[in-house]
C-alpha cells in the first residue's frame, strides 16, 4: 500500500528558533509521523535569524527562481533545505530577502510587529504551495502551525482546488496562542485577490485582526487542532460553532504524536 502524504507547513521549528509549544511540535511530530510509515514534507520560513552555517543550509537550484507577484511587484522566491540528522528528516525553507533577512521573527528588538508581516504571510502560504507543486509531490494531508501559515487552507481550498496535486489534500489547521496585537494593513484582503478569489471571498478580512484571519483559515480547513491548552476565546467559539469541522482537543506531550497520527486517519 502506497504510504500517506503529509505536508507540514509551520512559522518556527526548533533547532532553528528557540523552543516554544508550536515549534517543538513542529520538529518532532514530522519525526514521529514518518516513524510510523507516513510520507512527510516540511517547511518554515528562513528568517535572518536562522543560522545558515551552523545549520548547514543549501540552496535547491531546481526548486528556486521563480518570483511571486504581491502588491504588483516581483519577490523572488528562493527555496533552502537542512537535514535533521537524528530524525533523518529535511526542512525546506522559503526564502525572499526583501521578507525573510532580518534577524528577528514576526517582531523587531521592541517587540513591534512588523508593518508587513500580511505581506509574508501571502508570500509564506503560496511559496510552500508552488514548490509543492514544483516537487510534483500530492500530499494526502496538509497540516499547518501557527498563523503566518493560515492563509493556506484559503489558498487551497479558493485558488489550488484545480490542481491535480492538491484535489484530494485535506488540509488541517492548528490554532495557537500566537496572537498579534495590531490588525493587519487593511489592504491585505485586496493583495489575496488571485484569478478566481472574489472580495467576497475576504469579505471577513474587512477588519485584519488576529481573530479574522484565524477563522478565515478555520472556515477553509477539513479539520482544527488546538495546539495550547489556552487559545483566544473568541477564535475557539468560533470552532465550537464550526459543526461541519472536525476538532481535536489539545493533546499532552505525551500523547499527542499517537493522537495526530490518529486524527489524521479519520480525516483522509
Amino acid at each position: 500500500m502506497e504510504k500517506k502524504k503529509i505536508l507540514f507547513i509551520s512559522q518556527e521549528i526548533t533547532p532553528y528558533l528557540p523552543e516554544t509549544n508550536m515549534s517543538e511540535i513542529s520538529r518532532y511530530l514530522p519525526q514521529g509521523v514518518q516513524e510510523r510509515d507516513r510520507e512527510i514534507r516540511t517547511f518554515m520560513p528562513r528568517y535572518g535569524c536562522v543560522n545558515e552555517r551552523r545549520n548547514q543550509l543549501h540552496e535547491v537550484i531546481r526548486l528556486s527562481g521563480m518570483n511571486l507577484v504581491i502588491k504588483d511587484t516581483d519577490h523572488p522566491l528562493i527555496i533552502k533545505v537542512a537535514s535533521i540528522q537524528a530524525a533523518r528528516m529535511q526542512v525546506y525553507f522559503i526564502d525572499n530577502e526583501d521578507y525573510f533577512h532580518r534577524k528577528s521573527v514576526l517582531t523587531d528588538k521592541n517587540g513591534d510587529e512588523f508593518p508587513d508581516n500580511d505581506e509574508r504571510a501571502i508570500f509564506f502560504a503560496r511559496g510552500v504551495l508552488e514548490t509543492v507543486i514544483k516537487l510534483r509531490w500530492a500530499p494526502d494531508i496538509i497540516h499547518c502551525h501557527g498563523w503566518l501559515s493560515s492563509l493556506v487552507p484559503f489558498y487551497i481550498k479558493k485558488y489550488y482546488h484545480d490542481d491535480p496535486l492538491f484535489a484530494q489534500s485535506k488540509v488541517i489547521y492548528s490554532v495557537y496562542n500566537d496572537d498579534f496585537k495590531n490588525n493587519l494593513n487593511s489592504d491585505f484582503k485586496d493583495n489575496l485577490l488571485l484569478e478566481g478569489i472574489t472580495s467576497e471571498d475576504v469579505a471577513l478580512l474587512k477588519e485584519p485582526s488576529f481573530i479574522n484571519v484565524s477563522k478565515l483559515a478555520i472556515d477553509n480547513s477539513d479539520a482544527v487542532i488546538k495546539g495550547n491548552v489556552d487559545i483566544n476565546s473568541e477564535v475557539e467559539n468560533h470552532i465550537k460553532k464550526s459543526s461541519d469541522i472536525l476538532f481535536l482537543d489539545y493533546q499532552p506531550k505525551e500523547t499527542y504524536i499517537d493522537a495526530y497520527n490518529e486524527f489524521y486517519d479519520k480525516i483522509m
